[in-house]
């Protein structure tokens, strides 16, 4: 009995190193994208892409890309005849080529729209819970606002610091453009749909937005939670800090989910690439960009 036990456990692991082979096999596949890095990843996560080869192209919420790129570069590191590219565009951009089928995956910082949905057979994959935090220079003296006060901001009705409790200089506002989920977010949720001033200056995605504000003392705008850094100030809203831990237990409320999106249900290769997203090294990646995983439902 104990004989036929081991045997049985050596198949099993000789059946796991085979199938790991083949997702490293180098003969019969292309060449590792050129920069790709070597990151190593556990065996068991990539056991799905085993026998898979082809592309994978995703585009959309900019939000996304930390995650994306990490696990892209994990599954390609360890499968050459896989190739997956990352882009952003924003939210409305991955929907809009998802539907078109220009992209396998089009991310999203929102739930889809009835409209984006009709007609275009779309599935969502929730995977992690993010926030929305305002963000200022890391100079600037104010902490914490109310909500009142950053749609005042916002509106372009409080123009100067030293009306926000800063310092005596015009408050340079920055937004997104309105394909952003970033956008959509902070407006329904925390601007309440009201007005954003025509003088406030548009960034094409999170990581601009990051950059604008670090480099200008005056600036105001907004950014994933996961974004935020050194660089820039999360300001508290209404004396709540813009934290993922807040977020998740709802004291801090400007906050969506981040959603993956096909058309139709995702063929094998798109299937196994959702499924690493959310398997637990894929968690550990998406805690590692500032998010909470959402389990796979």
């Amino acid at each position: 009995m104990m004989h036929r036990q081991r045997l049985a456990l050596a198949a099993a692991l000789m059946t796991a190193v085979v199938l790991l082979a083949a997702c490293t096999e180098e003969k019969e596949t292309p060449a590792k994208p050129k920069g790709a890095k070597k990151v190593a990843a556990a065996p068991g996560a990539l056991l799905p892409f085993s026998g898979l080869a082809g592309t994978i192209d995703i585009a959309g919420g900019t939000a996304h890309i930390p995650v994306m790129k990490d696990a892209a570069e994990k599954i390609m590191a360890a499968c050459p005849g896989i190739r997956i590219t990352v882009a952003g565009g924003g939210s409305g951009v991955g929907v809009k080529k998802v539907s078109e089928g220009l992209v396998d995956i089009g991310n999203t910082g929102r739930a889809l729209k009835p409209q984006e949905k009709e007609g275009a057979d779309l599935r969502s994959f929730a995977f992690a819970i993010d926030g929305v935090a305002v963000c200022v220079h890391p100079n600037n003296r104010v902490s914490d606002l109310t909500p009142e006060q950053v749609q005042a901001i916002f509106a372009g009705t409080t123009a100067n610091w030293k009306d926000a409790g800063g310092a005596d200089a015009a408050i340079t506002l920055y937004t997104r453009d309105e394909a952003s989920g970033t956008r959509e977010v902070f407006w329904e949720v925390l601007l309440k749909k009201g007005a954003i001033a025509d003088k406030a200056n548009v960034m094409p995605s999170n990581g601009a937005m990051k950059t604008a504000v670090a480099q200008d003392p005056n600036a105001i705008g907004y950014v994933s939670i996961g974004h935020v850094d050194n660089t820039i100030k999360a300001l508290a809203i209404g004396g709540v800090a813009a934290s993922q831990e807040n977020a998740a237990s709802g004291k801090y409320t400007v906050t969506r989910k981040l959603y993956m999106n096909t058309k139709g249900e995702p063929k094998p290769l798109v299937k196994a690439f959702i499924g690493y997203v959310y398997s637990d090294e894929g968690a550990g990646i998406v805690r590692q960009a500032g998010y909470l995983p959402i389990p796979k439902p």
